[in-house]
């Protein structure tokens, strides 16, 4: 009980974007959230880049659209029993600032990466680039591999609740 007080308003931020490699960013996430008493905040941020002669449709909700994908990747992720304490949140902005920005007080920061910039093969993509860089916290950079299953197993209590909570910012 007392090292759960010492890691009081702990928590993790993870990168989602809908990858399996942010999938597995949160698998990791409430592993390693159970060991350290904290909570998870996944963050799926949003940017819209127009140029001229571009044409959005007015019925499309950019926001609504990161909400879909953040659902998607944390029921692949957890089913239907995310973690105790979880909480997901979509951010219009670019992703490796928001991320950034979310975890200035968070214990650690998971992205996944895809490595799919210019050069095939990148060990690490721009987002997860950055945020190794720059973060004021520990970065853990989920690849997949064929040899996923090596993965931890997963412990700790899970929530019944089947509604994952998302909030916009």
């Amino acid at each position: 009980m007392e090292a759960k007080r010492a890691h009081e308003g702990s928590h993790i931020v993870v990168g989602v974007d809908g990858s399996d490699e942010s999938v597995l960013a949160l698998k990791w996430a409430q592993t390693l959230a159970h060991s350290l008493a904290a909570t998870i905040t996944a963050v799926t941020a949003w940017q819209v880049e127009t140029m001229f002669g571009t044409y959005i449709s007015p019925d499309w909700d950019p926001n609504e659209d990161a909400g879909r994908i953040l659902k998607d990747a944390v029921h692949r992720a957890f089913a239907d029993n995310p973690p105790e304490g979880f909480n997901g949140v979509t951010v219009r902005g670019r992703p490796a600032q928001v991320l950034l920005e979310a975890a200035q007080s968070a214990q650690m920061l998971i992205v996944g990466s895809r490595g799919r910039g210019g050069f095939k093969g990148m060990l690490l993509g721009s987002v997860s680039s950055a945020c190794v860089e720059h973060a004021s916290c520990p970065v853990l950079v989920v690849h997949t591999s064929a040899n996923t299953a090596s993965m931890p197993a997963t412990a700790g209590t899970h929530q019944a609740d089947t509604d994952v909570p998302v909030r916009n910012s």
